[in-house]
């Protein structure tokens, strides 16, 4: 149940506020503000992929309400790193303020640079590396190197008046990365010795007992499978996935493979990755996808995306026949990333449609072909240990995952009452090294539907989830102006509902008798004639078929 809606008392000078405004209760819209002395700094910017229940939604944004008037104050953005739940919504946002300063590693302001050319924004960025220290207005930002599922990865410690907070963004504790880039744990070690008043703490993987499995473990997976595919090998994953990309690379050089790149992020992304060195291709591996027809079936591996079965991607338009590539006998479909919650069921559902075509599906449940970029408890109960935090906040997860994180940090010895289980929108101050709760806002989903942002409404949704699942009823009846009596007999049309519109025959008796009745009574309003025959039919549907259709009466008078 949602808290209640608490306004938050006028911040104090020396004071900081921080607002987590998306990125709890959820894995995505990840989203903080932090505020002191009249001066505002955002951490992340990212959106929130639809679920089943929202039809015809693109992507949800965090909502900027809290800031939307005070955007002169922001003194910059800082990106943790750059996947689309950290870097997606940045196009919105800057699209209210364009000349708001982006800081973040060179990778990830390159992902960004991208997809803002698409939007026609010219951002300003600032490209920092681990160990630089930057000064915004009263914010002293210090950047600390961290490994996850994309390279180039960073926390951040935010010095300031009121106190040392570190953000960690999302991170593990590989020990063996692809890149040779370790979660820089003497950072850690040396912020805690200084003294560290409030942690926020991914928590994707802190229900996950143990530790999260080396990255470089999936290379010699990924190496067997295509050794023993017969015919071709399509492996999906995420879009920025680089390293995961890098280890299809090499199996499939080591395997006498070429590759081709399929969806125009992945091209788009890996290109970047690739010219900035992040990316290492063999010689002569990578093929434009419009001449890997040309290569015989066991000699091409197809990288995708649509590894969460989003509707419109490839794998999902492969499965459904909808593509140039049809998967069949003898063909290898890998599913490289994990489940994002919520996902499970268009995931599963891609898995059957390639299962009946024939191909051999692999995924994690039946090998070690994906592991996570989030660090498991054991791993977070190392991080609470050395950093010895005052004041816990953990962000990035639905509620399970951010109480058990929770549940972590008072293991270790962080008092309940400096453990903060929050939600989007809570508002918590920090001074003198002690973290509360003061407010809570009300937040909501912002919907981008087509080019159309947050003019669609959860009551739009309920409608278009009412026409996908019940169906859709018109009626069309003309009556009489003087009497309000029917001159013909209702015209009745449905869409989604049965195959034979004569099923309502029997229904129009009731709606001639219905408005008969209405007109002895003296109504001749046309909205109140079609309420009317709204509830006539509904009543009807109901009882007979046990179907709520959207009914849409239309009551003309002649």
């Amino acid at each position: 149940m949602p808290s209640p809606i608490i306004e938050p008392p006028v911040l104090e000078p020396g004071t900081l506020r921080v607002i987590p405004v998306g990125g709890l209760g959820e894995v995505g819209r990840n989203m903080t503000v932090f505020e002191i002395d009249g001066k505002l700094l955002i951490v992340d910017c990212g959106v929130l992929f639809p679920e089943e229940n929202q039809p015809g939604v693109d992507l949800i944004l965090p909502d900027f309400s809290p800031i939307a008037d005070r955007l002169d104050d922001v003194v910059a953005v800082v990106l943790t790193h750059g996947h689309e739940d950290h870097i997606g919504a940045v196009p919105y946002l800057l699209r209210l303020k364009s000349d708001l300063p982006l800081i973040g590693s060179g990778l990830t302001l390159a992902l960004v640079e991208a997809k803002l050319k698409e939007h026609r924004i010219k951002p300003y960025t600032l490209t920092v590396r681990e160990g630089d220290v930057e000064r915004l207005g009263p914010f002293e930002l210090e950047f600390v190197a961290v490994n996850h599922s994309i390279p180039d990865a960073l926390a951040v410690a935010i010095r300031t008046s009121a106190g040392l907070v570190l953000a960690t963004g999302d991170f593990k504790m590989d020990q063996l990365p692809l890149d040779g880039r370790l979660t820089d744990l003497r950072a850690f070690a040396r912020l805690g010795e200084e003294g560290v008043d409030l942690f926020l703490c991914d928590s994707t993987n802190a229900d996950v007992p143990g530790f999260t499995p080396l990255e470089r473990s999936i290379g010699p997976v990924l190496d067997a499978v295509i050794a023993k595919a017969p015919r071709r090998v399509i492996v999906a994953s995420f879009a920025s996935h680089v390293h995961r990309v890098q280890q299809v690379l090499d199996a499939a050089a080591a395997n006498g493979r070429r590759v081709a790149l399929l969806g125009r992020s992945m091209v788009r992304n890996m290109g970047i990755a690739a010219d900035l060195g992040y990316l290492t291709v063999p010689d002569g591996v990578l093929v434009d996808y419009r001449k890997a027809h040309d290569i015989p079936d066991d000699r091409i591996v197809y990288m995708s995306t649509g590894s969460q079965g989003e509707p419109m991607a490839v794998l999902s338009r492969m499965a459904n026949l909808d593509h140039a590539i049809e998967p069949g006998p003898g063909d290898t479909v890998i599913l490289a990333s994990s489940l994002i919650p919520g996902n499970e069921n268009a995931v599963y559902r891609v898995i059957d449609g390639l299962t009946k075509l024939g191909a051999n599906v692999v995924h994690k449940a039946n090998a070690t072909v994906h592991v996570s970029g989030h660090a498991a408890a054991g791993e977070l109960l190392y991080c609470y240990n050395i950093l010895k935090p005052k004041n816990v906040l953990p962000v990035h997860g639905e509620f399970r995952h951010l109480s058990a994180n929770a549940k972590l940090a008072m293991d270790t010895g962080v008092p309940p009452e400096n453990t903060i289980l929050g939600e989007d929108g809570t508002v918590v101050d920090l001074k003198n090294g002690v973290a509360r709760v003061v407010g809570q806002l009300e937040l909501g989903y912002v919907y981008v539907d087509g080019s159309t942002v947050g003019e669609i409404t959860d009551a739009d949704l309920k409608d278009r989830r009412i026409l996908g699942e019940e169906g859709f009823i018109s009626i069309i009846c003309v009556v009489e102006a003087q009497t309000g009596r029917l001159i013909v007999e209702p015209e009745v049309h449905a869409r989604g509902f049965a195959e034979d519109d004569s099923v309502f025959d029997a229904v129009k008796p009731k709606i001639a008798a219905a408005l008969a009745e209405a007109a002895s009574n003296g109504v001749r309003d046309t909205h109140a004639l079609s309420q009317i025959v709204r509830r006539t039919v509904g009543r009807w549907v109901n009882g007979s078929y046990r179907r709520r259709p959207m009914i849409v009466p239309l009551v003309i008078e002649a």
